[in-house]
């Protein structure tokens, strides 16, 4: 062998051993200097100062030593940031938020008067719309505290059909052309679970409480493939632009869960959605045989169908045990018969699939436990983590029931604060013991799981992580919080709000923290929210967001990293 050859040889054994020992990492990066928060896989709280991710994952936390373990990483100054997981939350409306996005908003508005002429200035800018929709109004915060009426649509717009949600999605406001589109009069009956208003001459007054809103609805041309992609797309880069990387739709109908299937096998979806499937969508039946969905990136798993059993409070739809105190005679609706849910929750469990049935009186979470129990004891399917969306007003003798029969109360801190100038009207001192009672679910270790509800909500997670702890309003009202002995920790609600979130959707394994091997998901925040004052966690600024280690948002205020 020439000396060369022996030469090329060695040079070749070295590099080979150089190789083993140093591994090259194309895909690396380790983002230094910062000031991380995370849960790990046993839910206890850890701190590190840097962050190493390859190929989308967590490869590892650790001090600011971590670095010199990826010498060929990219290195990334976090600039001493606050960065924590991303946030999941748990309980939201992709399409809804979406389309109000692209439609006209009248949330916050003081009187019925404003909304209907922000609703007719919307009109004007939209000749081309052969109906006019929008959301959010709520009469709780007008003066005279009582429903709006057609004729006052009709004095502003009355060439084309307007359909109005309330701020809660249980209620409707219809200007007349509307209703004769609808085929709505006084001879209409309200339908089962539902509620047409009506004067005092029995004409509606434009007014459809829950299931009485479908007989407008149905009559609204479905969005087409073409519509939801751009709802979703717009409701994407809000959530992400909030620090949301994940989020729990809350009814997703079958043409929606044919497209988020295509977008995440394409790799074209923006956020993560975990599908709950409307339970009365017509292909209920065959979405469930098809079984469980995921792709290989996580970004849309559907495994859970959503189930109503009542309204809501505001709309004095919710379920009662006992009539509502300012309402004698009523006591709320009922949404799904006991027949149906019976079997919802037979073709549920039988085809393995997580149920979340929404609960907000009383009486309609004791249905629902009841049927969880019946289930149970019939057929099983304990162990598919089901859940109870909102479990709001509870008896106090139903809340241990829940850690007993393993559901999950999926709640929403922000429906606290914005209920609590109404809700003691509603149902009297005595049944707010049991009402947004997070620190009794955590005082019995139930996992509590955290959302905003959006578009109901604001869908800014860091409202609700201030209600959560301080059990106020923006405004830091009332002083010393709102029933302050169901307040939780800062520590409790992230929690609900990152790796218990996850395991309410069956992804504790790849999401809800900055564990090794799990996406990494995460945000970079203005100010460290465990260690400020709790009356500004409202305040907080998300500054960058990153999903699968690449970054999708960026404050145009912030030096990205």
């Amino acid at each position: 062998m020439s000396k060369l050859s022996l030469f090329s040889l060695c040079t070749a054994v070295l590099s080979l051993l150089i190789g083993c020992t140093e591994p090259q990492q194309p895909n690396t990066m380790v983002i230094e200097n910062i000031q991380g928060y995370s849960f790990d896989n046993n839910r206890e709280l850890f701190r590190f100062n840097a962050l190493a991710i390859k190929e989308g994952k967590v490869l590892a936390t650790g001090d600011a030593q971590l670095a010199a373990a990826y010498p060929d990483a990219l290195k990334i100054d976090g600039q001493g940031k606050t960065l924590i997981p991303g946030i999941i939350d748990a309980h939201g409306h992709v399409s809804s938020l979406g389309y109000t996005l692209l439609s006209v908003d009248v949330r916050g508005l003081e009187t019925a008067q404003q909304a209907a002429e922000k609703v007719a200035d919307y009109a004007r800018q939209q000749p081309q719309l052969q109906w006019i929709r929008g959301r959010g109004w709520n009469q709780v915060l007008w003066p005279d505290q009582q429903f709006p009426s057609a004729a006052l649509l009709d004095s502003l717009i009355d060439d084309r059909p307007v359909w109005l949600e309330r701020i809660d999605g249980h209620a409707g406001w219809a200007n007349s052309a509307a209703l004769r589109a609808a085929g709505i009069n006084a001879n209409t009956m309200s339908p089962a679970g539902g509620e047409i208003l009506r004067d005092s001459d029995g004409n509606p007054t434009g007014v459809l409480i829950d299931n009485a809103m479908s007989l407008v609805s149905q009559v609204i041309p479905n969005p087409g493939k073409a519509e939801i992609a751009l709802a979703l797309d717009a409701v994407s880069e809000h959530l992400l632009s909030l620090g949301i990387t994940s989020t729990h739709d809350a009814g997703v109908n079958a043409t929606e869960h044919q497209l988020y299937r295509e977008l995440a096998d394409s790799g074209e979806m923006k956020v993560r959605i975990y599908g709950m499937i409307s339970s009365t969508d017509p292909e209920l039946k065959q979405i469930l045989a098809a079984g469980h969905s995921r792709d290989s990136n996580d970004l849309y798993t559907a495994r859970s169908i959503k189930i109503y059993t009542d309204g809501a409070l505001g709309s004095h739809g919710a379920a009662l045990l006992e009539p509502y105190q300012d309402r004698p005679d009523h006591s709320g609706l009922l949404l799904t018969s006991e027949q149906q849910l019976r079997q919802l929750f037979d073709q549920a469990i039988k085809a393995g699939f997580q149920i979340a049935i929404h609960a907000i009186g009383d009486k309609g979470n004791r249905i629902a436990l009841d049927e969880f129990e019946y289930a149970f004891n019939s057929i099983g399917g304990r162990e598919l983590r089901h859940r109870i969306e909102h479990s709001q007003v509870v008896a106090p003798e139903d809340i241990p029931r829940f850690k007993a029969l393993d559901v999950i109360p999926s709640m929403q801190p922000t429906h606290a604060t914005s209920d609590m100038n109404m809700a003691e009207e509603r149902i009297g001192a005595e049944r707010l013991k049991g009402a947004y009672a997070w620190r009794s679910f955590l005082n019995q270790n139930s996992r509590l799981v955290s959302g905003s509800d959006f578009p109901v909500e604001l869908a800014n997670p860091f409202d609700g992580i201030h209600a959560a702890v301080t059990r106020q309003n923006k405004q830091n009202q009332p002083p010393g919080g709102w029933i302050p002995q169901q307040a939780i920790s800062i520590e409790e609600t992230m929690r609900s709000f990152s790796i218990d979130a996850a395991w309410a959707a069956h992804q504790e394994e790849t999401l809800g923290g900055l564990s090794p091997g799990k996406w990494a998901d995460f945000i970079l925040l203005d100010q460290d929210i465990y260690a400020i004052a709790p009356e500004d966690l409202w305040k907080t600024q998300v500054l960058e967001t990153w999903l699968a280690g690449k970054r999708v948002f960026a404050a145009e205020s912030a030096v990205t990293l």
